[in-house]
């Protein structure tokens, strides 16, 4: 009888962070690995980090630290760095935090059973080199496809040869149907989940390094992300959210710049799905045909997580991208004239090198008359290999605190107002979590996701009643009130009299 292994797997940072641990776990299951939530209870801790900003860089850091405490308090023998800062700094951060016993590259993926086996039994693992990811692609889109490199959520093998996952895979994993199919397995019980449409970008916005780190854009197949979206159906899922670093220019490198367009209803009659969401959309690259696929086709949510970054022109210039206040309040009336309900989102940085006062109350007109149900607002630091590290005229820490501050008070005023003038519209709820009512102050608690709201980065539905309601079900409900961003809403329709006489 083989030995018993277990492993854990800690996410942090993205969507497209959650997709590529549930890649992990599907190899590792596929290899014999048994998957446990807790770090304490693995012989091995995976800690998948982010290497976005200097934030998101402490957490991962903050989670290996926690997972190698538990190798004198738990049955944890080893820790593990995979994700976005491992492949960034490879190396240097195995020499700078020696309590992670192996630092893996995207590289390492297709391996991992056996880099983690060499792990647990005291053999060592050469840390991972950096290296420009972009120069790993050919510079044309279109001869990408057939590119024998490791992309995460793509499952394409690296120079090494994975061993075959067996022909009776555990019960609960993706079959990898293809060498661009990757196996999968769920993470957790959610009615919700995330699916890669590609990979990388070809965009160089200065301030900017994931490219670096996570390559050059290529698509996924439209048959894979169909493939992967029936079998999470099959799983319970209710609704899928499409990401990459930028959705918009899905299809390109497969010869056709609306594939986009075509996918979408094809992925929206998938039996089991209720709902189609598509994340990361760059406003440059907004087509009326894909506005119209958003806003029109059943089971595709009209929700737009658009990264407008500024709005001052001057400023867009330095960050190597494109518009200004008039074109992006034009872009968000045309949404809104074909779906007056549709969900718009949107991350700010202040305080970027150069940005003026004048520039600064450009952004704040735009805010002001954008009515954006979300906003994230970050303060400008300098990213390790980015165009904007070597600008002038950087702006003192004092400066741009006081302008993030301003600016996420704002945010905030905002986005409350922009909840309260859904006060009274009638919307489709996603319920996802119940509350018993044991544990709830008056009777049963539930909460969900109308179609402007995505899950985590947006707010959500609290119901008025959650009597019998059980998540994954999609519930008639009208707005009566707000919470801040959050709306309170009382279940409709006689679909909720059902549930109710059901419950007794």
């Amino acid at each position: 009888m083989p030995e018993r292994r277990t492993v854990a797997l800690v996410t942090l940072g993205c969507a497209r962070n959650e997709v590529d641990s549930e890649e992990l776990a599907g190899r590792l299951a596929a290899d014999g690995w048994e998957l446990v939530e807790d770090a304490a209870d693995a012989d091995v801790a995976v800690v998948n980090t982010c290497g976005f900003v200097e934030a998101a860089k402490k957490d991962s850091v903050d989670a290996l630290l926690e997972a190698n405490d538990l190798k004198d308090h738990g049955k944890t023998q080893a820790v593990v760095a995979v994700g976005c800062m491992a492949e960034r700094y490879g190396k240097e951060l195995a020499e700078a935090l020696p309590e992670a016993d192996g630092v893996l590259g995207f590289d390492d993926y297709a391996d991992i059973s056996s880099r983690l086996q060499t792990i647990l039994s005291g053999g060592n693992i050469e840390a991972h080199a950096p290296r420009d990811r972009r120069q790993l692609l050919p510079i044309s889109p279109a001869e990408r496809q057939n590119a024998s490199v490791a992309l995460p959520g793509h499952a394409q093998d690296g120079a090494e040869e994975p061993a075959e996952a067996p022909a009776d895979l555990p019960e609960g994993i993706a079959p990898a149907s293809g060498p661009r199919a990757p196996l999968r397995r769920r993470l957790d019980n959610s009615p919700v989940a995330s699916v890669k449409l590609a990979s990388g970008c070809d965009r160089r916005c200065s301030f900017c390094a994931i490219p670096s780190f996570r390559g050059s854009f290529i698509s996924r197949r439209p048959s894979d992300v169909l493939g992967e979206t029936r079998w999470l159906a099959e799983q319970g899922v209710k609704e899928i959210m499409l990401v990459s670093e930028n959705n918009t220019s899905y299809g390109k490198d497969l010869g056709d710049i609306r594939l986009l367009e075509t996918l979408l209803p094809e992925l929206a009659a998938v039996e089991g799905i209720e709902r189609v969401r598509v994340s990361y959309l760059q406003p440059a690259e907004m087509r009326p045909g894909l506005i119209d696929v958003l806003t029109s086709t059943p089971g595709v949510v009209p929700y737009f997580d658009l990264s407008f970054q500024h709005s001052a022109p001057g400023v867009l210039r330095a960050m190597r991208r494109f518009g200004d206040t008039d074109r992006f309040l034009e872009l968000l009336d045309t949404i809104r004239a074909k779906a007056p309900q549709a969900g718009v989102r949107s991350n700010f940085i202040v305080g970027f090198p150069g940005e003026t006062e004048e520039d600064f109350a450009e952004l704040e007109r735009f805010l002001t008359h954008a009515r954006l149900d979300a906003i994230g607002v970050f303060g400008y630091s300098d990213e390790d290999g980015t165009e904007a590290a070597t600008y002038e005229n950087k702006l003192d820490e004092e400066t741009v605190a006081e302008r993030l501050a301003h600016m996420q008070r704002l945010a905030e005023e905002l986005t409350s107002q922009r909840a309260e003038e859904r006060i009274g519209e009638t919307l489709e709820v996603l319920v996802e979590t119940v509350v018993p009512f044991d544990e709830a102050e008056e009777g049963e608690g539930a909460y969900g996701r109308a179609a402007h709201q995505a899950p985590e980065t947006d707010g959500q539905v609290v119901f008025t009643d959650g009597t019998g309601l059980v998540p994954g079900t999609i519930v008639t409900a009208k707005v009566v009130g707000t919470l801040g961003v959050d709306l309170v809403a009382e279940p409709l329709g006689t679909e909720f009299s059902e549930i109710q006489e059901a419950a007794g």
